[in-house]
């Protein structure tokens, strides 16, 4: 059976690509895969524990059967549904006012809108420019858990996310969380959720530029691993 392999960030980086194709016995499993692509490209050995896995842009452990034409990613950790028009990974700059009309509605008192900016430094060092890569379709369906869990928690049916990805100068906005719901208080708290929820499970990764360098953030296990230094303190062009 064969396979496609997508490859993001740090990993892609280093195996050159950004996909491939994989022929693999009927019946291997996630850690067949593993095993193969770890012979082939050290790193991802290297990185396994540190990573998530995902299998036809869900969630699995290393015991999920893989079947012809699936699609498989290892992905580092991030810097941080369904594809509906409220939960968007795009390439262009976001519009605020346009989001958050997408929640509004008659029975909403309270809309929170969070913006993510560019802001010009890091972890002491001067950023000039961010970098943002994401898995588009496996993102956009952890964007639309994440509103599934506000819906869940706090009974929030209007929530939109939308992150954009490509070079962002500083100043430009990266992500935009609007909530809309009855009261203040629910909403405050939605939006809190979703911007850390966003971080631990929406496969996103966000390249820093320094005047004199620049990293992946969000892999600092796998820079240990790898460097026995901290990302921050990588220039990965060299």
């Amino acid at each position: 059976m064969r396979i496609t392999v997508h490859y993001f960030a740090l990993l892609r980086e280093s195996v050159g690509k950004s996909r491939e194709t994989r022929d693999l016995p009927d019946g291997s499993q996630v850690l067949d895969l593993l095993q193969a692509l770890s012979a082939d490209y050290p790193i991802v050995g290297e990185m396994r524990a540190s990573s998530m896995l995902m299998l036809n842009q869900e969630y699995v452990e290393e015991d999920a059967e893989i079947r012809d034409g699936d699609d498989f990613a290892l992905i580092p950790p991030v810097a941080g549904g369904d594809g509906t028009e409220r939960f968007k990974i795009v390439d262009h700059p976001l519009d605020p006012g346009e989001i958050s009309r997408l929640v509004e509605d008659p029975s909403a008192g309270a809309v929170v809108l969070f913006l993510g900016n560019v802001r010009d430094n890091a972890r002491g060092r001067k950023v000039v420019s961010l970098e943002y890569e994401a898995y588009a379709p496996a993102a956009e369906k952890m964007l639309a858990r994440i509103g599934d869990e506000l819906r869940q928690r706090w009974g929030i049916e209007r929530v939109a996310i939308h992150h954009r990805v490509g070079h962002l100068k500083i100043g430009e906005t990266s992500v935009v969380i609007a909530v809309a719901s009855p009261h203040r208080a629910e909403a405050f708290e939605g939006c809190r959720h979703a911007i850390e929820r966003i971080k631990q499970i929406v496969p996103i990764w966000k390249k820093e530029h320094y005047r004199d360098g620049d990293s992946w953030i969000g892999s600092e296990a796998a820079y240990q691993s790898l460097y026995g230094v901290s990302s921050a303190h990588k220039n990965v062009s060299e």
